[in-house]
């Protein structure tokens, strides 16, 4: 018998994880459009700052304690560690360092997989054979579009995307495992708020020996990053990977190349050719695969 109820709550999951992809998809764009005004490495450790603060304001102003219980300091630092530093960092470096928008788009359609591989070793989840053969054929899919796009070698920018995404799984995988017990608004503040003793004095220190020219398309991209998707687009997030299952929720994200895509032509009037286009659709028939791919 189909147990309807946990049928809708994977559906909402579902839904919520969705929420935070389109959230998480303007993300690129913004890093590029702030770097036009400030330095790399503050874009990535600034944002945090400010979203910290952000999270700070939350919290107080909700009565919730301001620092989380010293039992759940291992995973906050895990999670500081994936989303608050590294997959800004390495991400941004990867832009800085000549990666296109709709390139870095697609190779981090690879997160899913990332996440999926991350919510077995970490949170004992199971996916069904069917589930992986999908994530593998979005896998092979963009492996060959980054190869396609290098003449068979990979580039620095490359590796420093396959950080970035290494350091989203695992922070992806932390937080959604907090958030079954802990409202995913919660976590994400939690994090940007334990991560306030080095982002701050870091971001003043930058914000002072870097060049800084602040345009208004840069000041909307930082403010786009900090706002959007290094805080409000987790809460959606957090919670539909808590509430969908991480491994299966997780694979949503194989949308955001697609949604990134649009965001570069539209804001950015970047063009990319047949090869990105094709490879993005494929890991769409992927995500539709895994979603029917019950874990």
């Amino acid at each position: 018998m189909v147990d309807t109820v946990a049928v809708h709550r994977r559906g909402q999951g579902t839904a919520l994880a969705f929420l935070g992809v389109l959230a998480f998809s303007g993300s690129f764009p913004g890093t590029v459009h702030a770097m036009q005004g400030f330095d790399p490495w503050l874009v990535a450790i600034g944002r945090a700052a400010v979203a910290g603060v952000l999270a700070l304001t939350c919290l107080a102003a909700t009565g919730t304690p301001l620092v989380p219980p010293r039992a759940h300091w291992p995973s906050y630092a895990l999670i500081s560690l994936g989303v608050v530093f590294g997959f800004p960092l390495f991400s941004g470096l990867a832009l800085d360092l000549g990666a296109s928008t709709a390139h870095a788009a697609v190779v981090t359609g690879l997160l899913p997989v990332a996440t999926a591989v991350c919510a077995v070793l970490r949170a004992a989840e199971r996916p069904r054979p069917l589930f992986w053969a999908a994530c593998t054929a979005g896998a092979l899919a963009i492996t060959a579009f980054t190869l396609i796009q290098h003449q068979g070698r990979p580039s620095w920018p490359d590796l420093l995307l396959l950080g970035a995404l290494g350091s989203a799984a695992i922070g992806y995988t932390e937080g959604a495992r907090l958030s079954r017990r802990i409202p995913g608004w919660q976590v994400i503040s939690h994090a940007l708020v334990f991560s306030l003793p080095v982002t701050v004095p870091v971001s003043a220190v930058l914000a002072l020996t870097t060049p800084i020219s602040p345009s208004g398309p840069a000041l909307a991209g930082f403010a786009y990053v900090s706002a959007i998707s290094m805080f409000l687009g987790f809460i959606p997030w957090y919670a539909g990977l808590a509430r969908g299952g991480i491994a299966r929720a997780g694979q949503t994200q194989l949308v955001q190349p697609l949604l990134t895509l649009v965001w570069a032509w539209f804001l950015m009037g970047e063009r990319f050719g047949p090869p990105t286009v094709v490879a993005a659709l494929a890991v769409l028939v992927c995500v539709a695969v895994t979603q029917r791919a019950r874990t």
